[in-house]
């Protein structure tokens, strides 16, 4: 009998943290969802709370929030991608809304479960990230906390780099 083969996808960066009950409307304001280029979705994410969190978030860092289901509200896929094009790599919470955790994935931005995240990680803490295993490490090893891991075909699309990409690429082997 074979074994199963586990593919890993790692990342890793400084924390931007925000509170509890972020709310699509906080990730991406109403006013810019008439634009679908994600360069101009990234240049207002997370306005209301952050207004330079472009700058703050554009070298690549991992957001880390607290409870109340992050992307509650509506169910805007602009919100995904505009915190993917800022430099999200990663969001790490206590809670998601469903619709919001399932356009993560879709447009390839790791969002993992972690309880106690918010009382564990701290503002410009390091991170990284093992989404295959739910491995979080804070500060090189200080600490060590357990999300839920991403597994399965939520896990190829993550790696694909999301949906649309993992299609593409099942395409073309099926075309092989």
């Amino acid at each position: 009998m074979g074994t199963v083969q586990t593919r890993e996808f790692v990342v890793e960066g400084p924390v931007i943290k925000v509170g509890d009950n972020i709310d699509t409307d906080v990730i991406i304001p109403a006013r810019y969802l008439v634009y679908t280029d994600p360069s101009m979705l990234a240049k207002h994410a997370m306005e209301p709370l952050i207004p330079n969190f472009l700058e703050k978030a554009s070298k690549g860092v991992i957001l880390v929030a607290g409870r109340g289901g992050f992307g509650m509200g509506s169910s805007r896929e602009q919100a995904a991608m505009a915190l993917k094009a800022a430099g999200v790599k990663a969001v790490l919470a206590e809670s998601f809304a469903r619709i919001f955790y399932r356009n993560a994935i879709n447009n390839g931005l790791p969002v993992l479960v972690v309880p106690g995240v918010s009382k564990e990680v701290n503002e410009g803490d390091f991170v990284r990230i093992n989404v295959s295993t739910g491995e979080v490490l804070v500060n090189n090893g200080q600490k060590v906390l357990r999300a839920r891991p991403i597994t399965g075909m939520a896990l190829e699309i993550l790696i694909s780099g999301g949906l649309l990409e993992y299609v593409k690429s099942r395409e073309t082997l099926n075309q092989g």
